[in-house]
């Protein structure tokens, strides 16, 4: 039977994976992918508290609607964030955030 920490072991490995992500990769594409698997797992958390915590029930669907209040939040950060890597390939011919200095004067 699967339990409430079951979905905590998930997420917990899926959120290690997407922080070794962040620190590990070089691509800005690579790493906006590992920031939504971060926020994916934390979707997965928030359902399976939502699922196994005794709430009653008109307020089980708080873990739901915060799950698609994330969703939107990671759509639209996503949007701006491709936005954003798009016009750096463009200026720098690079996606590479070891050779993107644009803040240094």
């Amino acid at each position: 039977m699967i339990e409430l920490l079951h979905f905590q072991v998930l997420a917990s490995a899926l959120f290690c994976l997407g922080v070794y992500g962040v620190l590990a990769r070089k691509s800005a594409v690579l790493i906006l992918m590992s920031i939504e698997l971060m926020l994916n797992a934390v979707n997965i958390n928030l359902v399976g508290y939502a699922a196994f915590r005794g709430f009653e029930e008109n307020h089980r669907s708080l873990g739901h609607v915060l799950v698609v209040f994330v969703i939107t939040i990671a759509a639209a950060e996503l949007a701006l964030a491709i936005a954003i890597i798009l016009r750096l390939y463009r200026n720098r011919s690079s996606v590479n955030v070891d050779k993107i200095e644009l803040l240094k004067g």
